[in-house]
C-alpha cells in the first residue's frame, strides 16, 4: 500500500506537467483560445454557424421546430489494487473480490433535442451506452415551460434525492460518483415530474416515477407500486451556483455563492424477476457489506427479499467563491416493510453517511486540483474513502477534461462496473480518464 500511492501520485504530476507543457506550447504560439467561454464563431465558405461548446450543432431551426445535435464521451483507465483479496460478509461467508485493470470507452452519449411547433414544448432524445457493462439504451423525454415557476416533463429522468442527480453531469470533480453519493442515491426511472423557481433563489423539483431504476427493467416485471422524490435548494447570497450547478468553481466566482438544500425519496422496491429462482433484475439497492439486498441470502441463508420499502433523507451544503469549492451532503436511508420467502433476524436497517469535497481552480480555466473523503456507517460495516485528482482543460474550456485521480478505499459498500468501486475493496483505486462533451 505505501509503494502504491507515491507512484499513484507521480502519474497524477505526470499529467498535469505534460499538459501544462501543452499549454505553455500554445500560449508560446499565440494559439490559446480565449479564457472565457464566449461564444467562438466557425467560418466556413458560404455556411455561418455558431458553436458553443455544451449546446451541440444545430442542424435544423425554424418557427416550426428544430433539431440539434450534442454527444459525451469518456475514455478511462482503471486499477483496483491489491489485486487479489477477499472479504467476510455480516453472514460469515468469505467473497472473492474481482478487481480490475481494464481500459475503456466508458460511456457514450449521442443527444438528440429540440423544440416542436412551440419553442416551450421540447423534446430530448438520447442514446446512452455503458460499454464497461454492455447497456445499450435509447431514453428521452418531452418538456413544457410553462414559466420560470413550473416546467413540466414526462419520460426518462432522475430522481431528484441527491445533488448529483440534478442534472450536473458531467461537470464534476471526476467523471463518476463518489462512494457515499453511489451508495445511497436513487437512479433514473420513466415519469412525470416538475421543476421550477418558486422564489427568488429557491429552487424545486418534484417527480413520481415506476421505481427507484427503471434500467433494464420491463413493463412485464414492474409492480404498481410508484417511486416519488422531491426536493428544494435555496441559493441566498447570489441566487445561483455556478452554470450547470457544476461540482467545481469553473466559473471563478467574485462573490460568494452559496446553497442549501434537502430532498427526499420513497419507493417501494421489488427483485422485478418473475420467477424468484433467477438473478434480480434490481441491483441498485445495496447493504453496507457490499450485497444486493434482493440477492437469495443476503438477509439469511437460504432466504430472498421479495419487496422492500426504500427511504433516503440528505442534505446538502455548498459554497463557491474566487476557484475555490466546497461542498458536503448527508445521507440518511431506511430499508424496511421487508416481504420475503422465510424468516429474517431484523425488520428494518438504516444507514447514514457523508462526504465533503474541495477543489481550487490552481491554474484558472486550465488546472483544477481536488479532494474528497466520504464515510458510511452501515447496519453490516464502515466504509470510507478518502480521494485526491487532477483535472486538465487543454483548450481552457470546460467541454474537455483529462482527469488522474487516487483513491483509498477501506471496504467499499459499493460495488459497480460504471463506477470506481467493488463491493468488500480495500485498497488503492487508480484512473485516468479523458472525456469530451459537445
Amino acid at each position: 500500500m505505501k509503494k502504491i500511492i507515491p507512484v499513484s501520485m507521480f502519474i497524477c504530476l505526470l499529467i498535469t506537467l505534460t499538459s501544462l507543457s501543452v499549454i505553455n506550447d500554445r500560449v508560446q504560439a499565440q494559439d490559446m483560445p480565449p479564457l472565457d467561454d464566449s461564444i467562438s464563431t466557425v467560418e466556413t465558405p458560404g455556411v455561418d454557424s455558431i458553436f458553443i461548446p455544451g449546446n451541440g450543432f444545430d442542424i435544423v431551426k425554424g418557427k416550426q421546430g428544430s433539431l440539434n445535435f450534442g454527444a459525451y464521451g469518456l475514455f478511462r483507465y482503471i486499477n483496483q489494487l491489491p489485486s487479489s483479496q477477499s472479504y467476510v460478509d455480516h453472514l460469515g461467508n468469505t467473497r472473492n473480490i474481482d478487481t480490475r485493470n481494464d481500459f475503456q470507452l466508458q460511456r457514450v452519449m449521442i443527444f438528440f433535442r429540440g423544440f416542436f411547433l412551440n419553442p416551450k414544448f421540447n423534446y430530448n432524445l438520447t442514446i446512452w451506452t455503458v460499454n464497461a457493462t454492455n447497456q445499450i439504451a435509447i431514453i428521452g423525454n418531452l418538456s413544457y415551460k410553462f414559466a420560470k415557476q413550473f416546467n413540466l416533463y414526462a419520460g426518462w429522468g432522475a430522481l431528484p434525492g441527491t445533488r448529483s442527480n440534478h442534472y450536473s453531469h458531467p461537470f464534476w470533480l471526476a467523471p463518476d460518483r463518489i462512494m457515499a453519493d453511489e451508495y445511497f442515491r436513487p437512479y433514473f426511472t420513466q415519469g412525470i415530474w416538475a421543476d421550477g423557481e418558486i422564489l427568488p433563489g429557491v429552487l424545486y423539483t418534484a417527480m413520481i416515477g415506476n421505481n427507484s431504476s427503471n434500467l433494464d427493467v420491463s413493463a412485464a416485471n414492474l409492480t404498481r407500486s410508484l417511486a416519488s422524490s422531491a426536493s428544494i435548494d435555496w441559493r441566498p447570497t447570489t441566487g445561483e451556483f455556478g452554470k450547470y450547478s457544476s461540482f467545481s468553481d469553473y466559473d471563478e466566482h467574485k462573490k460568494l455563492a452559496t446553497t442549501i438544500g434537502t430532498a427526499f425519496t420513497h419507493s417501494r422496491e421489488n427483485r422485478f424477476t418473475q420467477d424468484i429462482k433467477n438473478s434480480p433484475n434490481n441491483t441498485g439497492i445495496r447493504l453496507s457489506d457490499a450485497l444486493n439486498l434482493f440477492e437469495t441470502g443476503a438477509l439469511a441463508k437460504d432466504v430472498t427479499v421479495i419487496d422492500a420499502d426504500y427511504n433516503m433523507v440528505s442534505a446538502n451544503l455548498g459554497f463557491k467563491y474566487k476557484g475555490f469549492f466546497l461542498q458536503t451532503e448527508w445521507y440518511s436511508r431506511t430499508l424496511n416493510k421487508f416481504n420475503t420467502d422465510g424468516p429474517v433476524p431484523l425488520s428494518s436497517m438504516l444507514d447514514q453517511g457523508f462526504y465533503v469535497a474541495a477543489s481550487y481552480m490552481a491554474i484558472p480555466k486550465w488546472v483544477e486540483l481536488y479532494c474528497y473523503g466520504s464515510q458510511v456507517w452501515g447496519q453490516f460495516n464502515n466504509s470510507n474513502e478518502i480521494t485526491s485528482g487532477v483535472n486538465v482543460y487543454p483548450y481552457g474550456k470546460w467541454y474537455l477534461k483529462l482527469n488522474a485521480q487516487v483513491i483509498v478505499v477501506n471496504r467499499s459498500n459499493v460495488s459497480s462496473t460504471f463506477g470506481y468501486y467493488v463491493g468488500g475493496l480495500k485498497g488503492t483505486i487508480l484512473s485516468l480518464a479523458a472525456s469530451f462533451f459537445l
